[in-house]
């Protein structure tokens, strides 16, 4: 059959012959198809019969009185010609790439820096001033091909964003498992900005966490602003999912737990005494005295230069705002008495031993709670994770009530602090045992959503040493194998690490298990981060970005993916080039 197929391309004349190139003045291209070397033409079908008409209708009149040795001068000159306006295009085209190239490279990093869309111009004006300076004439010359206009920039922006979802949308098509994490706020222009967030885990244990989707809610939203916007079972978002028959396991975030928890400390008193006070000296329009008291601190050479203003929104603020405070307790008491007037009130706080025991209790414990939250903070973590360090700070509780039982104040320094400075026996801090015990009372409370998981965390903490008999029945036979696997009982890895060690043929169901787990988004930190992105990106001053632009920001600012800028100019290229 493959005979009788050449015999007829050969009957056809469909093979090229070197002969054509003097005769009809045509070349072979590099895909295969006769070029003629006068008007550059390209012929669909390699038939002589098509290339002698092609010459005799348009080439013969100029070129029909050349014969054999002028022919040949003549072909080689029409050669030269096109392969030279070939290298031209060849080097335009790539002067092209690499322009365009350049030019995404410089949208991207302006998209990680949350800068604006229009600083493109201003990095391309700094650049060739650059090379100027270099003496780099060439090199300017170049940067001034690099096309950066704010409506160009926002093209790249769409381009790399468009590739990012893409490739996220493989993942969560070819991964074992995923979970999705959502969170809601207000950006600059009172927009309701809902943030989706997705977790997916492959096969090896791969993670990804990348945004999703970006909802601006521009209509009056349906649930109520806060926590119970996502949790509440009736108004809330698990609600709707409940009432539209769709079951999946819901959590609410493990650090706004944590956060509502240190806010039900009972010492609501003394902070806002210390907020005032902080507020007086530097809130506002108090310029004046706030310069005054920078400058007592500097005359009393204190360890810090200033008091610290509370946020609400920000986790660790209170802490913070509580340790500068305490450390400068005696200067902020000259100050008052000094510089500011009907401040008797605040001068008595300050030198009242109750309001000072509860300055230096409620300092210590928020430090403790910052700690904790601080080791809950973090991408990719697992809920093993950070269960672990919810129950390592409940065990810290029990410790605390039982020194303070005591009066022992060896993890409050603050107290000590205090307790040290009376000339006699000290100060009591046993009355805030209580205060101690409410707090594990809200802790317990508040993360009983997890004691479902507790099970599972067990398990995936410890495989080696469990009760396999407590354990799902449809792991009990591989864990029968894992626990007498001798490579496995002498792994030193734990967690995550260690259960990528598990063979895929040998623990099929055990993998299995502990890639569902590992794809739960146990907090909305990675949202949070987000939003602090969002105030950068939409603030005061840019407060007219599109939804759309907006969009492709933030998923270019919060993605870990890396972006192929080879394909995105190739796909940009190729409609130039095919026309």
């Amino acid at each position: 059959m493959s005979n009788s197929k050449l015999r007829k391309v050969d009957s056809e004349n469909r093979a090229f012959k070197s002969e054509w190139e003097h005769d009809y003045f045509f070349i072979l291209n590099k895909d295969h198809k006769p070029q003629c070397l006068v008007c550059f033409q390209v012929l669909a079908v390699l038939k002589e019969y098509n290339l002698k008409r092609h010459y005799m209708t348009n080439h013969k009149q100029k070129f029909g009185k050349h014969s054999c040795e002028s022919r040949k001068v003549v072909c080689d000159q029409l050669k030269k010609k096109l392969f030279q306006q070939k290298s031209l295009f060849t080097n335009e085209t790539k002067q092209q790439e690499e322009a365009l190239l350049a030019s995404y490279f410089v949208t991207y990093e302006l998209m990680k820096a949350k800068k604006a869309l229009s600083d493109g111009e201003l990095i391309k004006n700094c650049a060739i001033k650059m090379a100027e300076a270099f003496n780099e004439n060439k090199v300017g010359n170049k940067f001034q091909t690099v096309p950066l206009s704010k409506q160009t920039v926002t093209r790249r922006l769409e381009d790399i964003s468009n590739q990012i979802s893409n490739n996220v949308k493989d993942i969560i098509a070819n991964c074992s498992y995923f979970s999705i994490a959502l969170d809601e706020s207000t950006d600059v222009s009172d927009t309701n900005q809902l943030l989706i967030f997705v977790r997916a885990i492959k096969e090896d244990f791969t993670i990804f966490e990348e945004l999703l989707k970006v909802c601006s809610l521009h209509s009056t939203t349906r649930v109520t602003d806060g926590a119970k916007s996502m949790t509440g079972t009736i108004s809330g978002f698990v609600g709707f999912l409940r009432q539209n028959q769709i079951t999946v396991p819901t959590l609410h975030c493990i650090i706004h737990q944590e956060a509502l928890c240190a806010k039900s400390i009972k010492l609501s008193t003394t902070m806002a005494t210390v907020t005032k006070i902080t507020n007086l000296i530097r809130g506002g329009n108090r310029s004046l005295t706030h310069r005054k008291f920078l400058t007592l601190l500097e005359e009393m050479d204190s360890a810090y230069g200033d008091l610290l203003l509370h946020t609400e929104v920000r986790w660790l603020s209170r802490g913070k705002c509580l340790v500068r405070f305490f450390e400068l307790r005696h200067e902020i008491a000259t100050f008052l008495r000094e510089e500011v007037t009907n401040s008797a009130e605040l001068q008595n706080d300050l030198e009242d031993v109750e309001f000072l025991r509860n300055l230096a209790f409620l300092t210590d414990i928020t430090q403790h709670l910052n700690v904790l939250n601080l080791q809950l903070q973090g991408k990719k973590q697992t809920i093993c994770q950070m269960v672990g360090f919810v129950d390592s700070f409940r065990k810290k509780l029990h410790l605390f009530k039982s020194a303070l039982d005591k009066n022992n104040l060896l993890h409050f320094p603050c107290c000590r602090k205090l307790s040290e400075e009376e000339e006699e026996e000290g100060l009591e801090f046993r009355d805030y045992t209580e205060i101690i015990e409410d707090l594990s009372s809200e802790f317990d409370r508040r993360f009983n959503d997890f004691e479902s998981f507790r099970p599972d965390i067990s398990l995936f903490s410890n495989p080696i040493h469990c009760d396999i008999e407590s354990q799902p029945g449809h792991l009990q036979l591989e864990l029968c194998e894992l626990q007498c696997d001798p490579s496995l009982n002498t792994s030193q890895v734990t967690g995550i690490d260690f259960w990528k060690l598990l063979s895929p043929e040998r623990y099929p169901l055990l993998r299995n298990w502990a890639l569902k787990l590992c794809s739960v988004f146990a907090s909305t930190y990675i949202c949070e981060t987000a939003f602090s992105s969002l105030k950068h990106v939409k603030s005061k001053n840019r407060n007219r970005l599109s939804d759309v632009v907006l969009s492709h920001i933030l998923r270019v600012a919060t993605s870990q993916l890396e972006v192929d800028f080879i394909s995105l100019v190739s796909s940009f290229m190729k409609p130039q080039c095919s026309h």
